[in-house]
């Protein structure tokens, strides 16, 4: 099975035992995108449910961590770190978000939040989707960059091969492994089960690589922190239907573990990668609507998450507040 595939699979499976499920998330902290984890799972912290009603898109760390509060207004310029610019680009954010609301006092652009921010965020959880250890290509190098990094609490390889003592010797002892066979009652066998990481502590960062040697950062927990709220929000915004079903006459409704809109092709009799497999180089193009589903409406049917969320709260009325 194609690697795309697989992974939709499973996240449509997963999703059934994680409250947020996403596709293809950064979790290194100096190199920016330089670690790409498959799929990420978060588990609910204390207040998961006050995370639910606040709002159903990602918060940007910057915004979280800048000094506004719930009961007062603050200056732009006085609440958030660095050049003006950035501050008033941070706002934007958080507005658009919908943590934050703005209005103008005595000339100046004045925020706060619509909420305080909640302990949401439990586990994260990794999954490194390999569905033919005959190619693993850089699975190795990506799971001890998980380890050693410990951004992730646990870190988990999915594949459809069998899995062998070599395979398993290979990786690091902390990894979990999965072996997954979609035709099955219980599609998801445990070979092994993960340890959890030190997600507390400080982490080592593998960097780029030369004759003999590998740069490697050491990084503190404060920054390992500020990346575990940004990879959960991320999630949290972002979940894993992050395609648009492609207007084609052989475009489908896919469906998987009770839900529907996966991107299946009636031509290749598979599901695709719309991005990159749809369009007119394909030899069964055929334009047409796409499949009439709202992916949106199907995530807020499966996962712990509200696209309505908040909304009745940043229309309260700004004008009652100047």
């Amino acid at each position: 099975m194609r690697e795309y595939a697989f992974e939709v699979r499973l996240c449509a499976r997963l999703e059934s035992e994680y409250p947020v499920v996403a596709r293809q998330l950064g979790t290194s902290v100096r190199a920016s995108g330089g670690r790409i984890v498959d799929v990420v799972c978060v588990t609910p912290g204390p207040a998961f449910d006050e995370r639910i009603g606040l709002t159903p898109h990602a918060i940007p760390a910057g915004v979280v961590e800048a000094d506004v509060g719930v009961g007062r207004w603050r200056r732009v310029t006085d609440a958030f770190d660095g050049p003006p610019a950035r501050a008033r680009s941070l706002a934007e954010r958080g507005v658009d978000a919908g943590f934050l609301e703005s209005a103008r006092r005595d000339g100046h652009e004045v925020v706060r939040q619509v909420a305080r921010y909640p302990d949401w965020v439990g586990d994260l959880v990794g999954v490194e989707n390999k569905p033919d250890l005959g190619t693993p290509g850089d699975l190795e190098a990506q799971v001890r960059h998980d380890v050693s990094l410990g951004v992730l609490d646990y870190a988990i390889l999915a594949t459809e091969s069998y899995v062998t003592r070599a395979h398993l010797n290979r990786l690091p002892d902390a990894v979990g492994v999965w072996r997954v066979d979609f035709d099955a009652e219980e599609p998801i066998e445990v070979v092994r089960e993960p340890e959890r990481l030190d997600s507390s502590g400080w982490g080592l960062e593998p960097g780029d690589a030369h004759a003999g040697r590998r740069d490697v950062a050491p990084i503190p927990p404060a920054e390992k922190a500020r990346q575990r709220l940004r990879v959960a929000e991320r999630a949290y915004g972002k979940g894993w239907r992050t395609y648009d079903l492609p207007g084609c006459a052989n475009a489908e409704s896919g469906a998987e573990a009770g839900t529907a809109g996966l991107p299946y092709c009636a031509y290749e009799g598979r599901i695709v990668d719309p991005a990159s497999e749809c369009g007119p180089d394909c030899p069964g193009y055929d334009p047409a609507d796409p499949p009439d589903i709202d992916l949106d409406a199907e995530r807020a049917r499966r996962q712990a998450w509200d696209l309505g969320a908040g909304g009745r709260r940043r229309q309260a009325g700004l004008g009652e507040w100047l």
